[in-house]
């Protein structure tokens, strides 16, 4: 791209999410990135090279969608993957067997058998703790701890995770924070600004948000992590294709306005689940009483679209899964359609029994990612899937 075409940065984020990191191709005037379909690049001569030679190593596509992940995190440096779980394992990449991880214990469970039956197995570490009590963070820091990888809000109990505190934490003993950002989206929390090291993205989910694409991104500021994750990102291949790169972008461009009507939908779901009879409790990091409500206002500007509840009747969970209409039961989140979850077998169904139970989730527990739907639709169609329960 020409000099001259890129965004500063110095724009409202509403703004750098519409335009990305190029506003428009230098070459053609198109509003719109260019979907290079190609897997190799045609070089003038020998030891000459456009800059792109091979798409497993780079694509235009991708690099406009890592340079505008970069921007709107708040990151210099962005990676794209072909799914988030491709993201967490090259950052275990630029570490070392011997390595001790210290991990949120309540996350998804991918992540969990990531490391526990596999990274394992090459001589890595982990220690599973409540990260929203950072004194049991401190409790499991020892002289391998080399990094603290936190979900906040955390998958699917919606805890949080003081980003600042945790970071000045690790840091303090030369380690590293990695924070999965996913829940929240670029628009509502940027770790990085609050001290973390390396942000990690589920894109299949917010930032893509139409149910419609998997991808996976890293966004950091450290030069020094940057040739070892390209190395690993061009060595192991797991790259996002181009077609799925322009989904991104495309659904980047709508990020704000969709954000704003998750948060908007999922308080007043919140709300009516909370007063429902069949619901005992709701987690919901937006409700002024959640044991983190202060934190989490004074680190992100919004609190998200997803809910978490638990059942008074276990029985009662086949029952709405099963009758809910207009919300979908499906595994996932973020989408435009609203999702409705059973963790225990389908997103935590990796996590040891014990674990499980310990973080909370039980088979009482319900997640529902609130779409963009009339609000008033969405509590319909659980008011009607309730009324099928049996008193």
């Amino acid at each position: 791209m020409k000099e001259g075409t890129h965004c500063t940065g110095k724009q409202a984020l509403e703004t750098l999410l519409v335009h990305g990191a190029t506003p428009f191709d230098p070459v053609t005037g198109a509003v719109t990135t260019p979907i290079y379909q190609s897997s190799t690049f045609r070089h003038p001569g020998l030891y000459e090279s456009t800059g792109y030679d091979y798409s497993r190593s780079i694509n235009p596509t991708r690099t406009e969608l890592e340079r505008t992940l970069a921007l709107i995190e708040g990151g210099r440096f962005g990676l794209a993957f072909a799914s988030g779980m491709g993201a967490i394992s090259s950052i275990i990449k630029i570490f070392k067997p011997g390595d001790h991880f210290i991990v949120s214990e309540d996350l998804y469970g991918g992540t969990y058998r990531l490391f526990h039956e596999y990274y394992e197995k090459y001589g890595f570490s982990f220690s599973w703790v409540d990260s929203s009590d950072l004194s049991l963070v401190e409790a499991r820091i020892r002289p391998e701890t080399k990094a603290v990888f936190v979900e906040t809000p955390s998958n699917p109990m919606m805890k949080v995770t003081d980003i600042r505190r945790c970071g000045e934490l690790i840091h303090s003993h030369g380690g590293h924070l990695i924070v999965d950002n996913t829940f929240l989206s670029p628009y509502f929390q940027n770790p990085l600004k609050l001290g973390a090291d390396l942000v990690v993205h589920s894109g299949t989910k917010y930032l893509a948000g139409h149910n419609d694409t998997l991808s996976g991104f890293i966004v950091h500021d450290n030069e020094g992590f940057e040739e070892p994750l390209r190395t690993v990102q061009k060595s192991e291949g797991a790259v996002l294709a181009p077609f799925d790169a322009w989904l991104v972008l495309r659904g980047i461009k709508t990020l704000a306005l969709r954000m704003r009507r998750h948060e908007s939908n999922a308080l007043q779901v919140a709300r009516w689940l909370r007063e429902h009879p069949r619901v005992e409790q709701v987690f919901y990091p937006g409700f002024a009483d959640h044991p983190q409500y202060q934190l989490s206002c004074s680190q992100a500007r919004g609190h998200g679209g997803m809910i978490s509840f638990y059942l008074k009747n276990r029985d009662d969970a086949a029952v709405l899964l099963r009758q809910v209409s207009l919300i979908l039961f499906a595994e996932s989140l973020g989408g435009v359609e609203s999702l409705l979850t059973y963790p225990l077998v389908q997103t935590h169904g990796a996590i040891p029994e014990a674990m499980r139970l310990s973080a909370g989730v039980n088979d009482r527990l319900m997640r529902l990612s609130v779409g963009i739907e009339a609000p008033e639709d969405i509590i319909a169609d659980l008011d009607a899937a309730f009324s099928y329960c049996i008193i």
